[in-house]
C-alpha cells in the first residue's frame, strides 16, 4: 500500500460561542517546566502525526477496583507478556495445521475463520498508556471503577457492537460502519476517538479558524471549528458537529449532532462528547474525553489517552479496494436462505430451520 500526504480544504467559522469545560488537566501530566510552542496563529501547536497505539484496554480488569496506576513491576510484567505474546503470533503459521478451525489465535484474540488478520496486518501498540510517567490499568477514569456505567440503554446497546443496527445480514445497511467504509472500525474516528487494531495514527492540522484531525483510518477528516454555535438537533452527520475553543494552552472541543448509530454503547440520539487537547511535552498530546448520554449511561463517562509523536506517514487507506467480503457475507447468507437454513447473529450462525 502506497503512502501519500493529504491534502483538503479548511472550513473557517465565525468567532462565537464557547464550548463547555471537561476536567483540568493534571498539573503532573505536563513535563517540568514544558511550554508549548505557538504556531504562526498564537495558538500551542498540535500539529504533526500523533498515534494513541495502546495495549491499555478501554475498561478497566475489576480485579485493580479502582486503581488508576499500575505500579512499575505490573506494567513491566503486562507489556513483557505483551511482547511474548507478539512474538509467537509473529512467528511461521504451523504446516502441520489442515484445517482452518485449527488455527491458533490471531492479533484480535479471535481462533480459526473468525481470525481475518495475522499479526503482520496488524499494529495494535506494544505498550501500556503513561501520562506523566504513570502506566494506566484503563483509558476510563470515570466512574471510579473504570467500567462503562449502567443505564436505561445498557442491555440492549451492549449487546449490538459500535456503528451496528440489527447485526443480520438481511442488507448492508445493517452491517457495521466500519465494514462499509463509511468511518473508522471501533470508534478510531470518533468522538471519543480510541485506540484499534491496526490505523491508529492522526494527523492535525491549524489554521486560525479551524482544527482538522485526519484520521488515518478510512481517512476521515473531523473539522473543528473555533466558534460558532452547533446546528440545530435534526441535522446530524458522521463525526457530529464539532466547536472548539482554547482554554489556554488547551483545544477544548464539544461535539453534539452524532448520528444515532455512532453511540458509546449502541445507537442513541442525544450523546454529547466534550474533548480536551493539551500539548504536554514535544512528544505527547493529553487527549480527554468525557461522554455525556444520559439514555445510555446512569453517569458521565471520562477517559484520558496518550497521543505520542511519531515520524511515521499516514498510509493510503483503500477500504474497499479490492475487497469482496461485503458481497460474499450476503451473497452467502442468500444461499443459507435458499438452502432453508437461517441465517442468525452477527457472528453468522447458520442452522436447519426448525433445528436447535
Amino acid at each position: 500500500m502506497s503512502r501519500r500526504l493529504l491534502t483538503f480544504a479548511l472550513m473557517a467559522a465565525v468567532l462565537a460561542a464557547a464550548a463547555p469545560v471537561a476536567a483540568q488537566t493534571s498539573p503532573a501530566a505536563v513535563a517540568k517546566g514544558y511550554k508549548a510552542q505557538r504556531n504562526a496563529f498564537g495558538q500551542p501547536d498540535l500539529s504533526g502525526v500523533w498515534s494513541n497505539a495502546t495495549i491499555t484496554r478501554l475498561e478497566r480488569d475489576p480485579k485493580y477496583g479502582e486503581r488508576l496506576v499500575l505500579t512499575p513491576d505490573e506494567a513491566k510484567t503486562i507489556e513483557g507478556a505483551s511482547d511474548q505474546r507478539n512474538a509467537r503470533l509473529r512467528a511461521n503459521t504451523d504446516t502441520s495445521i489442515k484445517k482452518v478451525d485449527d488455527l491458533p489465535e490471531c492479533q484480535s484474540g479471535a481462533t480459526g475463520p473468525a481470525c481475518g488478520y495475522n499479526a503482520f496486518w496488524t499494529d495494535p501498540g506494544t505498550r501500556l498508556i503513561r501520562i506523566g510517567g504513570e502506566a494506566r490499568t484503563s483509558i476510563l477514569t470515570a466512574p471510579a471503577n473504570g467500567r462503562l456505567p449502567g443505564g436505561p440503554a445498557a442491555g440492549a446497546g451492549a449487546a449490538r457492537a459500535r456503528g451496528q443496527l440489527g447485526g443480520n445480514f438481511d442488507n448492508p445497511e445493517n452491517r457495521a460502519l466500519g465494514e462499509r467504509c463509511i468511518v473508522g472500525f471501533g470508534g478510531t474516528s470518533g468522538p471519543p476517538m480510541m485506540p484499534v487494531l491496526y490505523n491508529n495514527h492522526y494527523e492535525i492540522h491549524q489554521t486560525g479558524d479551524a482544527v482538522v484531525i485526519v484520521v488515518e483510518m478510512v481517512h476521515d477528516a473531523r473539522i473543528v471549528h473555533l466558534g460558532g454555535t452547533h446546528p440545530p438537533a435534526g441535522v446530524r452527520s458522521w463525526m457530529g458537529d464539532s466547536i472548539g475553543r482554547w482554554d489556554g494552552d488547551t483545544l477544548v472541543v464539544e461535539t453534539t449532532n452524532l448520528r444515532r448509530e455512532e453511540g458509546l454503547r449502541g445507537p442513541e440520539d442525544n450523546m454529547k462528547v466534550i474533548e480536551r487537547f493539551t500539548r504536554v511535552s514535544p512528544q505527547q498530546i493529553l487527549y480527554q474525553f468525557e461522554v455525556v448520554d444520559p439514555a445510555a449511561f446512569s453517569a458521565p463517562v471520562k477517559g484520558e489517552e496518550a497521543f505520542n509523536f511519531t515520524k511515521d506517514k499516514l498510509y493510503e487507506y483503500a477500504c474497499h479496494e479490492g475487497n469482496y467480503a461485503m458481497t460474499g457475507i450476503l451473497a452467502g447468507a442468500r444461499q443459507a436462505e435458499k438452502e432453508g437454513k437461517a441465517v442468525e447473529g452477527n457472528r453468522g450462525q447458520i442452522k436447519e430451520e426448525g433445528g436447535n
